[in-house]
């Protein structure tokens, strides 16, 4: 298979399984705390080896190639036999354990339940995270966090892009905007965001007799505003619960940034479930369907 006359390295299949999960070289030679070119030569040390290329390698990132699909599974089992092996022989107890926080309409299932079917001996556990629980994070209360950009985290943090969804305006029946096939974000434009850190919604105030809004944080009290003709919200399309209310419409906006949900762990982390869930993430959790 190859001509280098010696046995794969597993610090190369490790800093394969890194890129894969980022996919992007400076991030993962940031991760692992090497210098990008150093970390390039490694792989193409690796690609040598086997005979074949694993990575696509483009200015605005990096993508598996077929091979590398194949490879990608089989590296993640190699190097988990090879902790599992060290544990076992040098006497530990040590278990394996993270904890994922996640925020609002997200739905980490597919995620959550792949990790564990390929981490069986881990501990992995979740936690739902409400507006007050910004810091959770920083703190510790988790190792991971799932939920959607900008977030304000003042700690130096990793993030990985996992999807994107566009955006639709949700009013209540008989709205003057309720019956537009769509509308912009022009129209949009000038309304206060309400602050909630973890919010999914976009929640804007709706001006009614020149009164504002008063802050609230709880979702459905937020949707009976919506309901009252008191205020609008902007969501992500994957965000569903405005549809089970059948006083609700919801529009699509063009021109709005798209939502993005992302996943982020603390810089330097050393926790290797951290690296797992992202190769998971990225690879089971998709925008729903429109």
């Amino acid at each position: 298979m190859n001509d280098l006359g010696q046995d794969l390295e597993l610090r190369l299949v490790r800093y394969f399984t890194v890129v894969a999960a980022h996919q992007h070289f400076g991030r993962a030679a940031a991760d692992l705390h090497v210098a990008q070119p150093a970390l390039s030569r490694q792989i193409q040390r690796l690609e040598k080896y086997l005979g074949t290329r694993l990575l696509d390698r483009a200015p605005q990132g990096t993508r598996l190639t077929p091979a590398g699909q194949r490879f990608l599974p089989r590296a993640q089992a190699l190097l988990q036999a090879a902790r599992q092996a060290e544990l076992a022989v040098s006497g530990q107890a040590e278990i394996e354990r993270i904890t994922i926080g996640y925020v609002e309409d997200l739905v980490i299932t597919a995620a959550v339940g792949e990790l564990r079917r390929r981490y069986p001996d881990a501990e992995i556990t979740t936690r739902y995270l409400s507006c007050r629980d910004v810091g959770a994070l920083s703190d510790k209360r988790v190792d991971a966090l799932i939920a959607r950009a900008p977030l304000p985290l003042t700690a130096d943090v990793f993030t990985t892009p996992l999807y994107e969804e566009p955006r639709m305006l949700v009013v209540p029946r008989g709205h003057p905007l309720a019956d537009r096939p769509s509308v912009t974000s022009e129209e949009l434009a000038g309304e206060e965001a309400a602050p909630c850190p973890f919010e999914t919604a976009d929640w804007t105030s709706y001006r009614i007799l020149g009164a504002d809004v008063p802050p609230i944080e709880s979702y459905e009290d937020k949707l009976e505003l919506v309901a009252s003709g008191r205020a609008i919200a902007v969501l992500p399309v994957g965000d569903r619960r405005s549809s089970l209310r059948p006083n609700l419409v919801t529009v699509p906006i063009e021109g709005a940034p798209s939502s993005q949900v992302v996943l982020v762990s603390r810089k330097g982390d050393p926790n290797p479930m951290i690296r797992n869930l992202r190769l998971v993430a990225r690879a089971v959790l998709t925008a729903p369907a429109a």
